[in-house]
Formats: C-alpha cells, sequence, structure tokens
C-alpha cells in the first residue's frame, strides 16, 4: 500500500518522522518538510517505511556523494546540507541531557573525522547461484551490498577490499558466512577473519600466500595467528604500540586525537591518573607524559600491549597497566583516594557499577567519555545525583553521515 507523507523532522536515529493518526512512523533518507511517497516494509516493526519517491524536496537536501548510499547500510545520511546535519547533531545531546535533567552547556561540535575510518567490518556470503558477495550489510537488512571502494575510509585502507575479497574467495568454500575485520596500522593491514571454522594446512597455506600477495601486516582467525609478515603497530604519543588482533581503536586518527586532546585538558593538574576501560593506551600514554598512570581494563591482549609500550618508551612517567572486569569488580572508593582525576571511556553500554564507586568517592575530578549520549546520561545522573556536577561537555562527530554522537564531560565535585 503506497502512502503519501508530510515529514516533520529528523529523529535521533536519522530516520524522518511523520505522523500518522497520532502514531510516528520512520523514514529513512528522509528530511523534514519533505513531502513523500513510501510503503510499509514486510517483516519489519509497523512503525517503518520505506521511501519510494521524494516528491517535494527540502531546500537542505543535497545529493550524496557515495554510488551505494540509500542502499549500503553504513550511511544514514548523505543528503543533508552540512550545517543544518551538524546542528541536528549536537541537538541530540542537547535533547537526550534535558531529558535526564541535566542542565549543562554543550559545546560546539567538534568535527573528528579526519582522514576517514580506519577500521571496518566487511562480510562475505555465498548468493543465489553460488555468487560470492563481499562488502557492507545493506540498511536494516542481512543482504550484502558488494563495494569494491568507499569514499569515507582512511587512505591506509586501500587495499582492504581486494585483500578480503582475495580471502573469501577460498574460505567461503567451507560454506559459513564470514567476516573480516580490517584495520589500517603502519605496517599495512591488520586483518581478523571469524567464521570459518578451524582450517587445514592446504589452506592456511594457500591464506599465506594471499597475505603476501596483498602485503598484509597480520591475519589472525578468531585471534589465533595465521600470518605475521611484521608486527602491525600504531603511534599513540611518543609510544609505539603493538596491537594484538582484533585490537578495538577509535574509528579514526583525527577522533582519537581530539577526544585525548580534551581528555589531557580536563587532567591538565593531576599528578595521578586512573584510566578505566584503558584499551592499547589512547588516553594513558598520553596523559603519562606528565602524570603517573593506573590504567584498568578487562581485555588482558590490550592491557599487555598497553604495559609494553609504556615500558619500551622513554620520558613517560610511570604506568601501571591490569586486567581487571570494571563490570564486576569495579574500583571501589577505597581504591580510587589516591587518585586526582578518573578518566572512563566504556563500551556502549556505559559504566553503570564502576560510576556507582565513582560517585560514593572524593575524586575531584572525573571525565567522562562516552560513544553513547543515552548511557551517557544515566550514568551521569548517578555522579550528579552523588554530588558532582558537570563543569564541561563537548560533543565530538567521528562517525559522519551516520547518527553517532561521541562526546567528553568533565565533572567537579562540589565544594
Amino acid at each position: 500500500m503506497v502512502e503519501r507523507l508530510a515529514i516533520d523532522h529528523v529523529a535521533h536515529r536519522g530516520d524522518g518522522a511523520a505522523d500518522i493518526d497520532g502514531q510516528t512512523v520512520y523514514v529513512p533518507y528522509t528530511l523534514g518538510g519533505e513531502t513523500v511517497e513510501v510503503a510499509p516494509v514486510p517483516g519489519h516493526h509497523p512503525d517503518r517505511r520505506r521511501l519510494l519517491q521524494v516528491i517535494d524536496a527540502s531546500p537542505e537536501r543535497v545529493a550524496p556523494f557515495c554510488q551505494h548510499f540509500g542502499v549500503c547500510g553504513g550511511c544514514a545520511i548523505q543528503h543533508w546540507q552540512t550545517e543544518r546535519y551538524r546542528a541536528w547533531k549536537r541537538d541530540i545531546v542537547i535533547e537526550t541531557l534535558a531529558q535526564a535533567k541535566l542542565p549543562c552547556e554543550v559545546g560546539p561540535l567538534i568535527d573528528a573525522h579526519g582522514l576517514g575510518r580506519r577500521r571496518i567490518t566487511l562480510h562475505a556470503r555465498m548468493g543465489t547461484h553460488d555468487v560470492l558477495k563481499v562488502g557492507f550489510a545493506a540498511a536494516n537488512s542481512h543482504d550484502i551490498i558488494p563495494v569494491d571502494r568507499c569514499p569515507i575510509l582512511d587512505p591506509g585502507l586501500s587495499g582492504a577490499f581486494d585483500a578480503a575479497w582475495a580471502l573469501a574467495e577460498p574460505l567461503i568454500s567451507i560454506g559459513k558466512p564470514l567476516d573480516i575485520q580490517i584495520t589500517a596500522t603502519d605496517n599495512g593491514l591488520d586483518i581478523d577473519t571469524r567464521g570459518s571454522g578451524p582450517l587445514p594446512a592446504a589452506m592456511i597455506a594457500r591464506l599465506s600466500r594471499i597475505a603476501e600477495q596483498h602485503r598484509m601486516a597480520r591475519l589472525t582467525r578468531h585471534g589465533e595467528l595465521v600470518l605475521m609478515r611484521m608486527p602491525p603497530t600504531i603511534v599513540i604519543g611518543s609510544a609505539k604500540v603493538s596491537l594484538p588482533p582484533g585490537s578495538f581503536l577509535q574509528a579514526t586518527v583525527a577522533g582519537e586525537e581530539a577526544l585525548a586532546a580534551l581528555v589531557a585538558m580536563h587532567c591538565e593538574r593531576a599528578k595521578h591518573i586512573a584510566d578505566l576501560f584503558c584499551g592499547v593506551g589512547p588516553f594513558a600514554l598520553r596523559l603519562a607524559a606528565k602524570s603517573r598512570i593506573s590504567a584498568f581494563d578487562s581485555d588482558a591482549g590490550a592491557v599487555a600491549a598497553l604495559q609494553k609500550a609504556a615500558t619500551s618508551t622513554s620520558g613517560l612517567k610511570p604506568v601501571k597497566a591490569e586486567t581487571r572486569d570494571l563490570f564486576r569488580r569495579p574500583l571501589m572508593p577505597q581504591e580510587l583516594r589516591d587518585f586526582d582525576a578518573v578518566v572512563f571511556d566504556p563500551p556502549r553500554q556505559g559504566a553503570q557499577a564502576q560510576v556507582r564507586q565513582l560517585a560514593a568517592s572524593k575524586i575531584p575530578v572525573v571525565v567522562a567519555v562516552s560513544c553513547n549520549v543515552a548511557t551517557f546520561a544515566r550514568d551521569a545522573r548517578i555522579l550528579v545525583d552523588g554530588g558532582y556536577e558537570i563543569e564541561s561537555l563537548s560533543p565530538l562527530d567521528q562517525f559522519r553521515h551516520t547518527p553517532h554522537v561521541e562526546l567528553v564531560a568533565r565533572f567537579v565535585l562540589k565544594r
């Protein structure tokens, strides 16, 4: 059934929102003020619609720059004029904090896209007629959109699609769906494949030849080493870090640098800092230039890489990195009392258990880094109820063309 809708505004997930008999429905790739024709999406939630055509376009609409936009599920917004898009993204933070009754001044949106994304996950599936597909997942679907280039990627990922196709061709014969995680490092592509199952010796030999041909730094399967031409490394501050397989990194180099600069500014006077959910040390290794650091994360490989990098880098203050699950074993107030500042950068689910202990402590400065405004608001509420106030908050756009927004906030204990 074809419907004609008037789009009211762009909602927080990047879809246009319209009203039908008092119910809100969402239409991807539309803008406020537009009149559109839509159809239901079979098998999806009844509040979803599929865009058929734009009848009256918004003056803010611009032409997408990627040929795959609207089919590939990677980008939600390429069709909106830049300044209006940026204002919308900052408004997501303002509105979420207002709903949580967290009064604070939200700073200007910082563009942290830089040269583009330095890590991607490609999917390989055997389609109809035994045709191999390697690419990104379609929007709201498990279908794979074959791609051979992506305009939002860091130049360090040049060759990533060719390498993924070359790996997928022999591995797909095993008959299982494949996920191929690719990270750009200073020494080449670091690739981890998932879904293939155990590999026979002949397959490993074949993959090794492919890795050599495509000048991969390292190839792993579910984190287990298949071949390493040279250790995949990145530079953080003055340190060189050898990445463990499947490492989490900020999506862009510019994003990491922008987040770290804000964190350093907010911890400027601290002599002893706790870095919680530290990863491979994007904050710890920079902060250690001026401050003593105690770093904690549940990922033993990341903690070991951080400790090794800190130990082998001259000119840093002491860094002690420890493997600890902060969801199950958060640092308690008595363990926090020796720190001048705490930095925490949790996964998307936030850090509720740890934040409760921070709220019960007397840490003068707490710096929160978040990739999820909703869970940040929940955690911030706990800190504010515990006697803290938000002194500064800066939103960052590292995932340009998507609804994802990150932020850095400084909390201080009320006197």
